[in-house]
């Protein structure tokens, strides 16, 4: 039996009540100006001149706003949120307390000028989805995954139980292809990042890969799983062999396969896994995530399948994970937010490809690099950042059920969890605190998605309806409903222009 402990004596609740009744003064911020000088955190470039700024005015957001004035966006629409780090060198988020610190400290005066780097979270905004653009029927069955071309929102493929996928035009809401092979349920599909071929994994045990522009197959099935396949993804193209595109499949035997998508052959199985294996993610720099049922994340070596590490918290099933990477990794060259040119040849597809994913690395400050995220049935999450230690960063809680999906913003500042408790929450993709949590759902949340400019988040339920987040507030944006019954998958398109959901 347990111990219970006694109730507080009155003189402890006395006390307690006397402390609480103290008010907490923070300490006063001295009365100075401080020299500062904007300038790129990735190429070092002066953003601006150099202004004087007072001690109490150096917050974030009057920073942005100087910043702003300084290179002439003048309006509200032409205004871009900024990013700043920490100009006394520790490569970390900017924080006053540290430069009042220094100023204390006399290692800081108002004659030293202080060089703060900055980045543009955000080059183009994307509209909020505030209407259903088109509403297409062909499937006989749920639709159970869902997901866009990288190159354009122009294209959708979506899988189903009734044993196809189909893909979309997206411009006139009309079915182009039924993609018919699989003799069980479309539990999974993945487009290769050069938008070349789709994917598709079924209950069937097989894996089948598709020409998205004739809607033919490429070859056979790939046969070689015990039990259906759970999830697909693809090798990043900066890093694939020219003519020999490689891909991933986890399956419920506890498995991992990597194949040639060329010759249809089985390059190597991983095995090691006790239980079935629940999502797979292959990463830029060259390692295969997975999580499974085990209560297991491993990471193994896609060059020699040796098991690289295996990282061990959870305490319940690991239900999916996601890299800080998946963004640039899904859409390879394609670069919807800056130069929209297409490269020319392979070698110079692969530079661009390898220029986003280096980029990315580096934005959520300059000593960053790839992290991972993994959510279990343990109502918990944990952060981790596996290239430099197997230990987690950071535990995430506050979810009062299993946590379903998790993903990683474009921009890999944020973090966002659905959950069966009817909610999704926000957190710091750097630090692993909780930012804001959503409500609005009546049943529980299966996927969320961020819109290609991290300012939005959408989200599928059970209770039949999207709806539209605003990331910086914490505040529903819009409500869509139209389902008739629960919304299983949801993706925004990389260039922002449409959200598919299927139910």
């Amino acid at each position: 039996m347990a111990t219970v402990l006694p109730p507080p004596s009155k003189r402890a609740r006395r006390e307690e009540n006397e402390r609480a009744a103290v008010t907490i003064h923070p300490p006063p911020i001295p009365t100075g100006l401080q020299r500062i000088q904007f300038r790129d955190a990735d190429t070092g470039a002066a953003q601006g001149p150099v202004v004087s700024v007072a001690l109490a005015d150096l917050a974030p957001k009057n920073l942005s706003l100087l910043l702003n004035s300084l290179l002439g966006h003048t309006y509200p629409a032409d205004r871009l949120p900024y990013r700043f780090y920490n100009p006394l060198g520790d490569g970390g988020d900017f924080s006053r307390e540290a430069i009042i610190k220094a100023y204390l400290d006399g290692s800081s005066t108002t004659e030293l000028q202080l060089n703060i780097p900055c980045r543009a979270e955000a080059v183009f905004k994307v509209k909020a989805v505030t209407r259903c653009a088109a509403s297409v029927s062909g499937h006989g069955d749920a639709i159970l995954t869902a997901a866009f071309s990288p190159a354009s929102s122009k294209r959708l493929a979506t899988g189903g139980g009734d044993k196809t996928a189909r893909i979309w035009d997206c411009e006139t809401g009309t079915p182009l292809y039924t993609l018919k092979g699989h003799t069980a349920w479309v539990l999974t599909l993945a487009w290769s990042p050069n938008n070349a071929m789709l994917a598709t994994g079924s209950m069937d045990n097989t894996v089948r890969l598709w020409d998205p522009e004739t809607g033919t197959p490429l070859g056979n099935a790939l046969k070689g799983h015990t039990k259906w396949i759970t999830s697909l993804s693809w090798e990043p193209y900066h890093l694939l062999q020219p003519g020999r595109p490689r891909l991933a499949s986890a399956s419920k035997d506890a498995t991992i396969r990597i194949w040639d998508a060329v010759s249809g052959h089985t390059d190597m199985a991983l095995t090691g896994h006790k239980d079935s294996v629940t999502c797979i993610k292959w990463g830029g720099a060259g390692w295969l995530y997975s999580a499974s049922r085990d209560r297991t994340v491993k990471i193994w070596s896609a060059k020699t399948g040796r098991l690289v590490h295996s990282l061990d918290a959870h305490a319940h099933w690991v239900n999916h994970l996601a890299l800080s990477t998946d963004f640039v990794l899904r859409t390879g060259y394609f670069d919807h937010q800056g130069s929209m040119a297409i490269p020319a040849t392979p070698e110079l597809k692969r530079a661009k490809a390898l220029l986003r994913y280096e980029t990315a690395l580096s934005a959520s400050g300059p000593a960053a690099g790839e992290r991972l995220v993994t959510a279990s049935d343990d109502c918990t999450m944990y952060l981790w950042h596996p290239t430099t230690t197997t230990k987690p960063l950071h535990r995430l809680i506050g979810h009062q059920k299993q946590v379903n999906h998790v993903t990683f913003s474009p921009d890999g500042l944020l973090l966002a969890s659905a959950s069966f408790d009817n909610h999704t929450k926000l957190w710091n993709a750097s630090t692993g605190a909780f930012l804001h949590t959503l409500r609005g759902h009546v049943a529980a949340v299966y996927q969320c998605c961020f819109s290609p400019d991290s300012r939005l988040l959408v989200t599928g339920s059970k209770d039949t309806t999207l709806k539209v987040w605003d990331v910086g507030k914490g505040v529903l944006r819009e409500n869509l409903p139209g389902h008739a019954d629960e919304v299983f998958a949801v993706d925004w398109a990389p260039d922002g222009e449409r959200v598919g959901s299927g139910g």
